[in-house]
């Protein structure tokens, strides 16, 4: 039996997809979003992702989350408050798996100094790279360009987005412009991102050394589960005790935002995935919880992003994007041959050439190719 049978009316189903832009056959017996997601995780962007910044840079230690175990994780959280509140766990997976396809090097860093760098270029912004990566960056396939993923896949990637990029973007682009709201597994997509990333960036804080447990124990909410978990095991310690804390925090998360959605849905009396589209947003957390969630946000900047010893290293990451993108600019035949500019090229598309290029790399391949360009004896 085809497990989109057992969905909700109002979620997602390939039978009443908008489809791929590029017509294909069926790939029976997976559904659409199924053969998405094996897309997803059969492409270049994704492997990549392995040796991409989360918080730490890759060499800083081999236990800190990478964009490729944030993604994993984001996935799995994801498919659980589906399978609860009977949306597509498929859909919910391939949108989770592909969401950071499109970021640089060096996390936000990265980002940052290469929308900096883009300026005067129309910008960069790692939700519109994603969706470039499985639109047109991609080269697997003898059929097309990209991945030719489903529409609802693409518009759970796409999760922001400025009125003049919508305007260009057509059909996936809409509803930025209409105000109205992507399919319910992509909003949950977008908050298993957040339970995954604020917790285990906790953890990864802890592992470094930058984040003490005496000053999580000013957060109510972790406090109360680290209260917990020397309740319940006398004596504990160390990471079994930081594990257990954490754990308990992402399930509290994860009720919370399974049963306050669950209500909405409910109180909206959806029947169609159009109702869902012209609802207000109904994926969401309890009123407190969004208000411990922002609280542990706001710790997290404060104590753990704009620490001295994660703004050297995003200092030197912001130097190396920002000197890749100067001398590509100013001396493209340095550049790999498919990433020059061609003749009668404009300079708008030659800038978004050095963008994707610098967007694909690695860490450690930035830090290899920034050696090779300004280093004498590389």
């Amino acid at each position: 039996m085809n497990a989109e049978t057992q969905l909700a009316p109002y979620a997602v189903r390939s039978v009443a997809s908008l489809g791929r832009r590029i017509k294909e056959n069926s790939a029976s017996p997976r559904t659409e979003f199924q053969r998405d997601r094996d897309r997803i995780i059969h492409s270049s962007a994704f492997r990549r992702l392995e040796y991409k910044t989360q918080v730490f840079v890759n060499h800083e230690g081999d236990l800190f989350r990478t964009r490729l175990t944030h993604s994993l994780e984001v996935a799995q959280i994801a498919r659980s408050i589906a399978r609860n509140l009977y949306l597509n766990e498929d859909l919910v997976e391939a949108i989770s798996l592909a969401h950071d396809l499109g970021h640089t090097p060096f996390g936000h860093a990265g980002q940052d100094a290469l929308n900096a760098c883009m300026k005067n270029y129309g910008g960069f912004e790692h939700n519109l790279q994603s969706l470039r990566v499985v639109d047109t960056l991609e080269q697997r396939y003898g059929a097309f360009d990209g991945l030719n993923l489903m529409f609802e896949t693409r518009e759970g990637i796409l999760k922001h987005c400025s009125k003049g990029n919508a305007e260009k973007l057509g059909a996936i682009g809409r509803r930025f412009l209409e105000k109205t709201q992507p399919s319910l597994e992509a909003q949950l997509a977008n908050f298993a991102d957040e339970i995954a990333y604020n917790n285990h960036d906790i953890d990864d804080g802890l592992r470094s050394g930058l984040l003490k447990a005496k000053q999580l124990n000013e957060i109510d909410f972790y406090a109360r589960h680290q209260r917990e978990v020397a309740h319940i095991f006398p004596g504990i310690s160390g990471r079994r005790a930081i594990n257990e804390t954490i754990r308990r925090m992402i399930n509290e998360l994860i009720v919370d935002l399974t049963n306050t959605s669950s209500k909405k849905i409910l109180e909206m009396g959806l029947k169609t995935i159009d109702d869902a589209r012209q609802a207000p947003p109904l994926i969401s957390f309890s009123d407190q919880m969004l208000k411990e969630a922002t609280l542990l946000k706001i710790f997290l900047r404060e104590n753990l992003y704009r620490h001295f010893q994660v703004n050297r290293m995003t200092s030197k990451a912001r130097r190396i994007v920002s000197d890749l993108f100067e001398i590509f600019m100013q001396e493209p035949n340095v550049l790999p041959f498919e990433y020059q500019p061609q003749d009668n090229e404009s300079v708008y598309l030659g800038a978004r050439k050095v963008a994707d290029y610098i967007a694909g790399m690695t860490d450690r391949y930035a830090i290899r190719e920034h050696k090779r360009l300004f280093l004498v004896d590389e």
